[in-house]
């Protein structure tokens, strides 16, 4: 008799009805050459920036922390989700896409945990967290986190990031709904705020 993982089962009967439509791109993201500054902030600025087709990246930086949005954003950084630690964005995104139209991003950031003995930013206390986001559309103009995966604490991460992006991203609500961390969440996750 065949026997089908229980986890298997569920998540078929589980599934989005327009799971089928689901497909994941990546672009890249070069701060220096696809990024236009419009702004200054504390070490660092304000810019829009190539995405995915005509849907923008935007990204501030200022006192070392970084931010982004993505897509149709009427009011972008009226809100600033980050890490309390210093930090830096991956140069890669991935976007969830419905039919061809984006609706999550899935993008790592590294977290500059200091090192105990040092003070100092060490590789061996990074963090590394994978931050899923809405991409603002016509019809909604905003972005925000949806949720984090801890990428160090978590086998099998991006499969979780791509399970939060397509159940709690098509449906969350900026500014009404909190941003929390799923699966296992390790000491070098840094603090949200």
């Amino acid at each position: 008799m065949l026997r089908i993982p229980f986890l298997l089962i569920a998540l078929i009967f589980n599934a989005p009805a327009w799971a089928a439509n689901i497909t994941s791109t990546y672009s890249n993201l070069n701060i220096e050459t696809d990024c236009k500054f419009y702004g200054e902030a504390v070490n660092g600025g304000t810019a829009r920036c190539t995405g995915y087709k005509d849907y923008s990246v935007h990204f501030t930086e200022g006192d070392l922390r970084q931010m982004v949005q993505f897509g149709f954003v009427e009011k972008p950084f009226e809100q600033w989700q980050s890490f309390g630690e210093f930090n830096r964005i991956n140069n890669v995104i991935e976007w969830r896409l419905d039919g061809g139209t984006p609706y999550a991003t899935i993008l790592r950031w590294f977290i500059e945990n200091a090192d105990p003995d040092t003070g100092s930013p060490s590789k061996a206390y990074e963090g590394q967290i994978l931050v899923i986001s809405t991409v603002g559309s016509d019809d909604y103009p905003e972005s925000c986190i949806v949720g984090y995966v801890d990428a160090r604490a978590n086998k099998g991460a991006n499969e979780l990031a791509r399970e939060i992006a397509d159940t709690l991203a098509p449906t969350f609500k900026c500014g009404i709904d909190k941003p929390k961390y799923h699966g296992k969440k390790s000491k070098y996750a840094g603090s949200v705020n």
